[in-house]
């Protein structure tokens, strides 16, 4: 999966530069790494001993994840089965348990092919999520009380869902290779360890994560494989693209992109191909759900819905969500191809993404896990990226326990719509803050904390040191070469590798 650099990415210099200490740039790393011993010296061993930066930060991912399981022990004990609004004061509600017998697995019925009872005719997730859930059900024991086998379908989940967790962590670490600590960013990541077990997004993430190494290593086509397994898990990734389109206009790398999006719908058509055939109507309500689903929770247009005494159609939402996110679009391609500098692949996709969540008709809490590994990457400095995880981490607890209050009837437990409300605003705000941090590092690269490094796009693969071709605005009169200048440590332009960034 993390292959090797290809030989055009080890011509850039004889000398590999030092790998970048956070302790050393980051005050707020700085200070954390107080509890273990203070900043690293520069006469430590890097790399001397078993604990490499991979392997510790994938067990501090793994260790994560076991807390974030811990937290859910008073909804396993019991509170997923008995009361209504328990799981909710709890703050540990989980899809997952109530899908099991909700969507037909626990009665052996085959998603998308087998009719469901109830309301839900077929299962609404995309084909690869289906066959994710469908496995864990295969190694659900059949045996005891329908509460046990919910347990163990949980169990099974949280099992599969900690691997992915895993390589997560993993292709983080390794997609910047001079800055592996940035890992920890995504391992230590509070509100990732209080949603991983909500519902099954981690196995997009974690695909799409293993894209983003594999575009780094110069692999175009793995990149379009593995982005196309991604989308047949989750909608999102496809986003993705765009960023990259612009990216290689600007650099004129048509061929690799070429690459990535032929690999892309070749393998987004062969999971769902048998299953569009065979069972279409099955198939197609993951997308029929997406259009015909009301205002939800998490958003501004919930906001504006239970504040308005004619809220607007549904339809009408969707036409102006996705009026709203083609403005978006339009703005990041203007962003990618008006910067003085070629913005880092990186970025964009965490601008793409996060413009997705905050026009969306709904945000369940799990969402946040699309954002974190980007999130990691496009601006990793530890004080921004808390003050985000912060905002998230409220939400998390605003939503259960504004399901609490409108569950628990005349005992009122919880919050009120008010202060939902305010949950929400705190979450678009902390999603906003990080957008505008990324911005910022686009149109000042001294201020990004990558290229303060040394660095020009080490997530970008092709893209890394490219020569500019196709460039809009004021940054296209100056020479292409002098679009790389910079205060701080430099790289030199149209060549892959810092020339500078000693710490």
């Amino acid at each position: 999966m993390c292959g090797m650099a290809s030989a055009e990415s080890t011509q850039a210099s004889v000398h590999e530069p030092d790998p970048v200490r956070p302790t050393h740039e980051d005050e707020v790393a700085a200070a954390g790494s107080e509890l273990i011993g203070g900043p690293l010296g520069r006469r430590a061993l890097l790399g001397a001993s078993w604990w490499t930066p991979v392997r510790v930060i994938a067990l501090v991912a793994i260790g994560m994840f076991a807390l974030g399981l811990v937290q859910k022990a008073p909804c396993y004990n019991g509170a997923w089965f008995f009361g209504a609004s328990s799981q909710y004061t709890h703050a540990c509600y989980s899809d997952i348990p109530h899908l099991y017998q909700g969507r037909g697995f626990a009665d052996g019925l085959v998603p998308y092919f087998d009719k469901l009872p109830g309301d839900m005719q077929y299962l609404e997730y995309p084909v690869l999520t289906g066959v994710f859930m469908e496995v864990a059900s295969w190694l659900t024991p059949g045996s005891g009380t329908i509460q046990d086998q919910e347990q163990w379908y949980w169990m099974v989940n949280a099992g599969m869902l900690m691997a992915c967790a895993a390589v997560i962590a993993v292709c983080v670490t390794r997609t910047h290779a001079r800055r592996p600590w940035d890992g920890l960013l995504v391992a230590l990541a509070p509100a990732a360890a209080l949603t991983a077990t909500i519902n099954w997004d981690l196995l997009a993430v974690a695909l799409t994560a293993a894209a983003m190494l594999m575009w780094s290593r110069g692999r175009s086509l793995a990149f379009g494989v593995l982005l196309g397994l991604a989308t047949a898990a989750k909608l999102y990734p496809f986003l993705i693209l765009g960023p990259l389109l612009v990216l290689c206009w600007r650099a004129g790398k048509w061929r690799e992109f070429g690459a990535a999006v032929g690999g892309a719908i070749v393998a987004w058509v062969v999971v769902n191909g048998p299953v569009m055939l065979f069972a279409f109507e099955g198939w197609s309500k993951f997308y029929t759900f997406s259009q015909e689903r009301g205002v939800d929770f998490g958003s501004f247009w919930l906001i504006m819905a239970q504040n308005s005494d004619d809220p607007l159609s549904t339809d009408t939402v969707n036409t102006l969500a996705t009026l709203l996110m083609l403005v978006c679009c339009a703005g990041v391609a203007v962003l990618a191809l008006t910067a003085p500098r070629r913005p880092r692949f990186a970025q964009l996709a965490f601008l793409i993404v996060a413009a997705f969540i905050l026009t969306n008709k709904v945000y369940s809490p799990q969402y946040v896990l699309w954002l974190v590994p980007l999130a990691a990457l496009a601006r990793p400095k530890w004080r921004d990226f808390l003050i985000w995880q912060v905002c998230e981490v409220a939400y998390f607890l605003g939503i259960w326990m504004y399901l609490a209050y409108t569950t628990s009837g005349d005992a009122h437990k919880g919050l009120p719509t008010d202060g939902y409300h305010w949950a929400i605003g705190l979450h678009l705000l902390g999603t906003l803050y990080l957008c505008v941090m990324v911005v910022r590092d686009i149109f000042m690269p001294d201020r990004d904390p990558v290229r303060r490094s040394g660095d020009d796009d080490p997530s970008g693969g092709v893209l890394d040191g490219a020569q500019d071709v196709f460039v809009l605005g004021p940054a296209a009169r100056p020479a292409r070469h002098a679009a790389a200048q910079f205060e701080g440590p430099q790289v030199e332009w149209g060549r892959r590798g810092a020339t500078g960034g000693s710490l």
